[in-house]
């Protein structure tokens, strides 16, 4: 029936699967046993649908599918709008803004299928509203160039974290905005641009400065300091500690909450990632100690905190950790030490020790290799000092 009017009519894919346009024409698309459209599966799992208009151009979904039947039902209604003189261009339609797009991005981001941990979505909004949104916010998405996106992150004023951080969100949002079918390639593509370098190397504690420092500490948060260390705590698993988790016999600590802070609200959620949900031995020689903060210093009771503070009786607030241990710090001489360098001098000790990369991933609760090499190399300088002094005694 060439050239016969369709109208109102399913086009027939005719014994060769080609589909009718309204005119009669064949609809340009994929051939074969679905007769029109395209689907692919993403690396992601999941489905995007296209097909070529009657403006001879390939138009994507504007969005990506859960299930491969519902790229097959998007891709039925848009033949059922070309047979029905229904069809117009997608870019006739709407234009989506950068603003829109990135907001809802941050509000419904999951990841392994569980919305993002609060703080991490915090962190978002404060990128987003911060260093994204006051240069690409009114921008359509598919005007942001490659040229526009090092432009950006070449005049972003911020410390080499936040740089990081900030282009490490926009290149996640445009990722999804390729996946969406919103633009065919992303413009980040700046190597090394998500990957902070760090400004100066931590030094860690030596075993005599966490002694003074430990001295200087009041009685009942005297264990903080070498239990962080020790162990390597991060503060909010450290502050959450309660009687149930630690086991005192076989001297193990059950980490399986940690105390967050977002915008002066305190909460408790899981730690910071699901490898920081571990379990961890105490060197034998901590266990006394901890077994006398048991008895004279903790809150009674299985859900009993380690360490509170004392007006609220609730976890042990962070500023309460940063007055008492600035004067530790000060008494051992080192005023460069922060409290999260306690985890840091925990690492390095294990490392030294002998731990392999996947025993200190595990102790620190790191998911990915990338920190706990950080402390292996750590130690490895500390074995070529080992070795210049072992040639020295033997000089």
């Amino acid at each position: 029936m060439t050239g016969a009017d369709t109208r109102g009519h399913s086009p027939s894919s005719g014994s060769h699967g080609i589909a009718r346009n309204r005119t009669g024409g064949p609809i340009a698309g994929k051939q074969g046993h679905r007769g029109f459209g395209h689907l692919r599966r993403l690396p992601s799992g999941r489905w995007q649908a296209s097909y070529v208009g009657p403006d001879l151009v390939r138009h994507n979904a504007p969005s990506t599918f859960d299930a491969k039947e519902d790229g097959e039902e998007w891709l039925a209604a848009r033949r059922r709008e070309i047979s029905g003189d229904d069809w117009q261009p997608p870019n006739a339609r709407t234009t989506t803004i950068l603003r829109g797009y990135a907001e809802t991005w941050v509000a419904t981001r999951t990841t392994k299928g569980r919305p993002l941990r609060r703080k991490t979505r915090a962190h978002n909004r404060y990128l987003l509203d911060s260093h994204i949104l006051p240069t690409f916010g009114d921008m359509p998405v598919k005007a942001i160039t490659a040229a526009a996106a090092r432009q950006w992150f070449a005049n972003l004023a911020s410390t080499p974290t936040a740089r990081a951080h900030a282009y490490t969100l926009l290149s996640s949002i445009l990722k999804t905005a390729v996946e969406d079918g919103e633009i065919t390639k992303t413009p980040c593509m700046i190597k090394g641009a998500t990957k902070a370098k760090q400004d100066r190397e931590i030094k860690p504690a030596t075993l005599d400065e966490l002694e003074v420092m430990t001295e200087a500490m009041p009685d009942r948060l005297r264990l903080l300091i070498p239990l962080s260390a020790w162990c390597a705590l991060r503060f909010g698993e450290a502050a959450e500690l309660r009687r149930k988790d630690i086991d005192v016999t076989n001297g193990v600590l059950n980490i399986r909450r940690a105390v967050v802070r977002v915008e002066r609200e305190v909460y408790v959620d899981a730690p910071k990632s699901d490898a920081g949900t571990r379990d961890v031995h105490i060197p034998p020689h901590l266990l006394p100690m901890v077994t006398q903060h048991l008895r004279d210093h903790a809150q009674i009771g299985r859900d009993g905190l380690l360490f509170y503070g004392v007006r609220t009786g609730t976890q042990l607030p962070h500023s309460t950790l940063s007055y008492q241990f600035r004067k530790a710090r000060e008494a051992a001489s080192r005023p460069d030490l922060t409290a999260h360098a306690l985890r840091h001098t925990g690492a390095v000790l294990a490392a030294q020790s002998g731990a392999t990369l996947k025993e200190l991933m595990s102790r620190l609760g790191h998911s990915t290799p990338s920190m706990a090499l950080r402390y292996q190399h750590a130690s490895d300088d500390r074995d070529r000092e080992l070795a210049k002094r072992l040639s020295e005694l033997a000089e």
